[in-house]
């Protein structure tokens, strides 16, 4: 039988009353791996338990504050190129995201995003939420920030697991 993750055992805690802090993960915190990108004032992605959060995500060239130029095909193309990198470097995949918020400088855009997007996820596709946006950093036509299950490590299974 599954161990219980350290997410669902705080949730199961939770409705039995108050958790034991013992069962809370503590977060992970992860810096960008571009040194241009350190710079600014965030992690690009911070995993408690299984669950990875990734800061929004634009379509800048990597090690690089440069969008991708030509619009929002190839700005697109990148930042979703750009969630996979970082996904990938902490133990997640595009298949294991369980959720993308989506922020457009126009959202006369969407229709030409959701074919860009359906290059990247494949049914059954992530949750997710749009909202028009006014000013997104660098001047950017799209955000996207997301939320993956992290691949659990061989040793943190049982042997019914395998």
């Amino acid at each position: 039988m599954r161990r219980l993750t350290p997410l669902l055992a705080l949730l199961v805690a939770a409705c039995a009353g108050t958790p034991d802090p013992e069962d809370i993960p503590a977060p992970e915190f992860f810096t960008a791996a571009d040194t241009v990108l350190r710079r600014f004032p965030f992690s690009e992605a911070v995993a408690v338990g299984d669950l990875l959060f990734l800061s929004g995500q634009i379509g800048n060239l990597p090690g690089t504050v440069t969008l991708a130029p030509g619009g929002l095909e190839p700005e697109a193309v990148q930042t979703l190129e750009n969630i996979k990198s970082v996904l990938e470097r902490h133990g997640s995949s595009m298949d294991r995201v369980v959720k993308c918020t989506i922020f457009m400088a126009d959202m006369r855009e969407w229709s030409a995003f959701n074919e860009i997007y359906q290059r990247f996820f494949k049914a059954p596709y992530p949750a997710r939420s749009a909202v028009g946006s006014n000013g997104i950093a660098l001047g950017a036509r799209v955000e996207v920030e997301c939320i993956a299950v992290r691949t659990a490590p061989a040793d943190d299974r049982d042997d019914d697991d395998r």
